[in-house]
């Protein structure tokens, strides 16, 4: 059972008794070999929460009656198959990229479009190259929306010297400090500045028949801009340019690969670990897929507990140990399984999509193990065995942690007052705190 433990650390928890004979490495190439089968019903590109937020712009309507829909039908969907999912590897790589391209509900009116940059500028591509997943995030509207570059305007520009309106740094900012070379790369503000002027002019046509991505020509600061030593043209080809030179920087690959490296193996990275998986994407030009299994090189990868279950993991372990889920959840359904998720995300302290900031939720011990963190997690599971009245608690230990368990918690469940009371023991063991 020991594959178990690592089924745990690289996915979201056991669902069932099935534990592959194979080793890590061949386990995560498994997970990673085909297509991705997530299904998400009811739910439509991106260019449809733009006309509903159109529409709600348009006419002054209160209370989002347009975009709640959009947004109630991709957090059902997406949580469902977060629950049930049978690739649980290339599950967490979608979540995990997207915290790293964090877009969040506390700006940029994203509420319409968030699901929808998840599945189209993250999921297709954390099997592919860095580069592009890059580039398809800092076009998506959701990002543009989130870090207002749609309001960067050229002060040179024909719209810049007749609106007297100037650059946001926002997006330039954040590109290089949180999804690329990052502050050890030691660009100074000049290039921050500069790689704002070549990202002027990327906004959203929210006029469009079918609303998206444009480039304002108008808009867009003139001349050739220097980013860190590197000349790039203008118009919209240098900022192609320019991101590609970020997407591929050796900075860029070491800063990803300490990321990648923290949220799966240890708080602490291990310098080493981290060179191994930089000097991956840099013989690979940034292949996220080869990236990926090489996390199974890594001293502990294939052991129980290296890190701490952020509240999205620990709720979602949770859930998939109780075999919670399966029916498509309703999306105005308060009693559906992707409901109570959610629900679960937001009272344990980590709402979907709501990081407080551009550099996305913290995956670290020290920032959800508080006394009164622990005691919430206790309640809130409590509760949620009581959803489920089949299945033998002893069983469901072992299945859930596998050689994990230990004899303590078995004790302790086989002591217990009721069924309920032995599976709120075994969520809140500190083995089950741990993936």
């Amino acid at each position: 059972m020991r594959l178990a433990s690592a089924i745990n650390r690289f996915g979201w928890g056991q669902r069932d008794s099935v534990v592959p004979d194979a080793s890590l490495r061949d386990w995560l190439s498994g997970q990673l070999a085909g297509p991705d089968t997530a299904v998400f019903r009811n739910v439509e590109p991106c260019s449809d929460g733009l006309i509903a937020l159109r529409e709600q712009r348009r006419t002054k309507m209160q209370g989002d009656p347009l975009v709640r829909p959009v947004f109630q039908a991709e957090v059902a969907t997406q949580l469902d198959n977060l629950i049930v999912t049978e690739q649980p590897f290339r599950e967490r790589l979608a979540w995990f990229w997207f915290n790293h391209f964090t877009v969040s509900l506390r700006q940029g009116s994203t509420r319409a479009v968030i699901g929808a940059y998840m599945r189209e500028a993250i999921r297709p591509y954390v099997t592919g190259r860095f580069p592009d997943m890059l580039l398809a995030g800092m076009r998506h509207p959701a990002m543009l929306m989130y870090l207002d570059n749609a309001s960067s305007i050229g002060p040179s520009s024909p719209a810049g010297r007749k609106s007297h309106h100037g650059l946001n740094e926002n997006l330039a900012r954040e590109c290089l400090e949180l999804h690329t070379v990052s502050p050890a790369a030691g660009y100074s503000q000049a290039d921050v500045t500069s790689f704002a002027a070549i990202l002027t002019g990327w906004g959203v046509d929210m006029k469009a028949a079918q609303p998206g991505f444009v480039f304002r020509e108008k808009a867009h600061e003139p001349g050739v801009k220097t980013v860190m030593g590197q000349a790039f043209p203008e118009g919209e080809e240098g900022g192609m340019q320019a991101l590609h030179f970020l997407g591929t920087h050796p900075a860029t690959y070491q800063h990803i690969a300490t990321r990648m490296v923290g949220h799966f193996i240890s708080d602490t990275p291990a310098p080493q670990d981290v060179s191994h998986i930089a000097s991956v994407l840099r013989d690979s030009e940034g292949d996220l897929r080869e990236a990926s299994l090489a996390l199974a090189d890594l001293h502990g990868a294939d052991r129980a507990g290296g890190k701490f279950r952020s509240p999205m993991d620990y709720a979602t372990a949770v859930m998939r140990a109780l075999s919670m889920g399966g029916e498509a959840s309703q999306p105005d359904d308060p009693h559906s399984a992707a409901h109570l998720l959610a629900s679960a995300f937001a009272s344990l302290g980590q709402p979907l999509w709501t990081a407080p900031l551009p550099n996305g939720w913290s995956d670290r011990t020290a920032d959800w193990c508080a006394p009164a963190d622990m005691l919430a997690r206790t309640d809130w599971a409590w509760r949620m065995a009581a959803h489920v009245r089949t299945g033998d608690p002893t069983e469901i230990a072992r299945i859930a942690l596998g050689s994990a368990l230990r004899p303590q918690t078995r004790t302790a469940m086989h002591r217990a007052g009721s069924r309920q009371d032995a599976l709120a023991l075994l969520f809140s063991s500190p083995e089950f705190q741990r993936r």
